[in-house]
């Protein structure tokens, strides 16, 4: 008899998740609002940041330059299946298709070893290190900082079921977008550099938004 009570508010709970997750999502802007917030975030935290260390002087011609501009595209990838993949994680029981987040790690593996195939090995250490991986890892959090707040804020609205993994995948697509901009400054080309640090810095974001996503978007 004392388990009865318990079971029934399971047994609704659960129905009520169900009928969430069966309901067709209404068109609009509403679907939409976290991105343009975490968009809107991006710019804000980002705009300063360029304005005062500046973007690099040979722009034009590095996003002409395929290995330089993979710097962008791998970013871009990250971020393209990283933000819907958060957005439907925020509807209950959404099922899990995450199999596009290996897509932009796949990709720079292979820039990687192709990169590795083309210069000596006594250079590979010192292309991995760079002359700015604190700078780097430390702008890409400064960055993704205020888009992973907003996207937070705005999936609170929602009902994830997972909201660890909610938040982790939020925070892949804010240090992904925040890599994209702080490329617009970053000199470093090498795919040994940016592959391996923008990578970590994005994982890193993710591992916040785990953290906070598993306190702010329980219900």
């Amino acid at each position: 008899m004392t388990g009865a009570p318990d079971r029934t508010a399971q047994d609704r709970t659960e129905a009520l998740i169900a009928r969430l997750a069966a309901a067709p999502v209404p068109p609009g802007p509403g679907r939409l609002r976290p991105a343009l917030l975490m968009a809107a975030a991006l710019v804000l935290a980002a705009v300063p940041v360029l304005a005062v260390i500046g973007p690099r002087a040979d722009l034009a011609t590095a996003v002409a330059t395929p290995e330089v501009a993979a710097k962008w595209l791998l970013a871009a990838l990250a971020l393209a299946a990283a933000l819907p993949a958060a957005l439907a994680l925020a509807r209950p029981a959404a099922p899990l298709r995450l199999w596009p987040l290996w897509i932009a790690p796949a990709a720079g593996l292979a820039l990687i070893l192709w990169r590795m195939g083309e210069i000596p090995s006594g250079t590979l250490a010192a292309e991995v290190e760079g002359t700015s991986l604190w700078r780097c890892l430390g702008a890409i959090l400064m960055l993704s900082a205020l888009p992973l707040a907003a996207g937070l804020a705005a999936l609170r609205r929602g009902a994830p079921t997972r909201p660890a993994l909610t938040g982790a995948v939020l925070g892949l697509a804010a240090g992904a977008g925040a890599a994209f901009a702080y490329a617009f400054h970053c000199t470093e080309d090498s795919p040994l550099f940016y592959v391996t640090w923008y990578g970590l810095g994005i994982a890193l974001a993710g591992g916040a938004g785990a953290v906070l996503g598993a306190r702010i978007l329980r219900w």
